[in-house]
């Protein structure tokens, strides 16, 4: 099974894997529910979705119906503004069928302009509080993509105690020392605040760049399986960081694999063979 622990201050034992549902933004329903057997399999516990993910939302009413009260359930809302996003929240607890969500997330606020709309007056943060009041939400939290992400988050902590944070994090990505300085501050702030640290792209190698996708990720993914062992055991080798799996329902069962097997994280010079044998770069420069 996949390990547990606190997910941040919340209260909740949350699998160390938290199933990324951006898989099943346009599966259909048997290869939803067949990938729903695999985490119950492997003991996962959290699912991370949002109101842009096709129809993610709606193939997961159907697990949440058949397993009540198995899954830690978070969506995400795009919109900044209050009333786009009141409504968006709203309709999201339509779609998954349920009364409300353990934690809404701000999605993707890097933009220095949607971020001051979203946490200023009338804004998305408004309408979460509301929500949240209302007790259609229990927690907040804020995620983002990009080379600015850390310090971003870190600005964002100051404005508001969000319960947790997501971003970006593998071993090619921290080989920019910047993106891995503000990484570490952003890191502090949380252990220090008691704020879930959520990380994705533990399995990027590298941008298609006009290759043919042969993946349902926007990135090309790493695939072998020890390939996959290394990466993730780089990442659970932090023990605070929680691991959103990978945008591919096909990659899930070896993530899941990985992780269940994980007892040290590699080396550098491990890490650093890898990323020279699968020609790794980082995906945001």
């Amino acid at each position: 099974m996949v390990p547990r622990m606190p997910f941040g201050a919340t209260g909740h034992e949350s699998s160390r894997v938290v199933f990324g549902a951006a898989a099943l933004a346009s599966v259909a329903k048997a290869d939803a529910d067949r990938t729903l057997d695999v985490l119950l399999e492997h003991g996962v516990n959290h699912i991370d979705v949002a109101a842009s993910y096709g129809d993610a939302e709606l193939r997961i009413a159907g697990w949440l119906r058949r397993h009540p009260g198995t899954f830690f359930l978070a969506t995400k809302t795009g919109e900044r503004g209050y009333r786009a996003a009141r409504e968006e929240i709203r309709r999201s607890l339509d779609r998954l069928g349920v009364d409300r969500v353990d934690l809404l997330q701000l999605h993707n606020l890097v933009d220095v302009i949607e971020w001051e709309t979203a946490l200023g007056a009338g804004g998305a943060l408004e309408a979460a509080v509301e929500a949240r009041e209302e007790g259609l939400v229990r927690f907040i939290g804020v995620t983002g993509h990009g080379l600015s992400v850390p310090e971003v988050h870190r600005r964002s902590l100051e404005r508001f105690p969000f319960d947790s944070v997501l971003l970006p994090y593998n071993h090619v990505q921290v080989q920019d020392e910047r993106y891995a300085d503000r990484f570490e501050a952003l890191a502090a702030v949380c252990a220090e605040r008691g704020v879930a640290l959520q990380t994705i792209k533990s399995l990027a190698r590298r941008r298609w760049d006009g290759r043919a996708a042969t993946a349902a990720t926007w990135y090309e993914p790493l695939r072998e399986q020890a390939d996959v062992d290394l990466a993730v055991h780089w990442v659970l080798g932090r023990p605070e960081a929680f691991l959103l799996s990978t945008g591919d329902v096909d990659l899930l069962p070896r993530l899941l694999d990985a992780a269940e097997r994980f007892e040290r994280r590699p080396s550098d010079a491990e890490m650093a063979a890898l990323a020279e044998r699968q020609e790794a770069t980082p995906l945001f420069v």
